[in-house]
């Protein structure tokens, strides 16, 4: 079980994050809370500032006429989110982020929902480029 908190000095403790390569056990499932509601803000600024043009993500009369009948969140604003609400258990104490794979959308996310997520470590490995380190999938 991974500890969240170290003991500094008598009656001082530090929180901490993340998991080291021992720590990892295939099958282990982390799920990463709290959860986040979206808000319109959140979409519209992750639209503009990646200069997403599709009307879907802005453009609520547009997306009225849609077969979801109404803006829907920008799909790499959702992929962002639940890396980076995984960051504190499963990366933070990464040496690098390798990449991703077999990243399904499988239903749309609307302003409001709240997304939750959870990492499932399917594979793990010593490295053979980097001695001392190891890779996790």
């Amino acid at each position: 079980m991974v500890q969240n908190v170290k003991q500094i000095s008598e009656n001082r403790f530090r929180e901490t994050f993340g998991r080291y390569y021992e720590e990892f056990n295939v099958g282990d499932i982390y799920e990463h809370r709290p959860g986040r509601s979206i808000t319109e803000t959140d979409n519209t600024w992750f639209t503009l500032l990646t200069m997403n043009t599709h009307p879907m993500h802005f453009d609520k009369e547009y997306a009225k006429a849609s077969e979801f009948g109404k803006v829907i969140v920008c799909s790499p604003f959702t992929v962002a989110l639940m890396v980076g609400m995984s960051v504190t258990d499963v990366s933070q104490k990464a040496v690098a982020n390798l990449g991703w794979s077999d990243i399904k959308m499988t239903h749309p996310l609307f302003v409001g929902d709240t997304l939750v997520a959870e990492s499932k470590v399917l594979d793990k490995r010593e490295s053979k480029s980097r001695p001392g380190a190891g890779i996790v999938t």
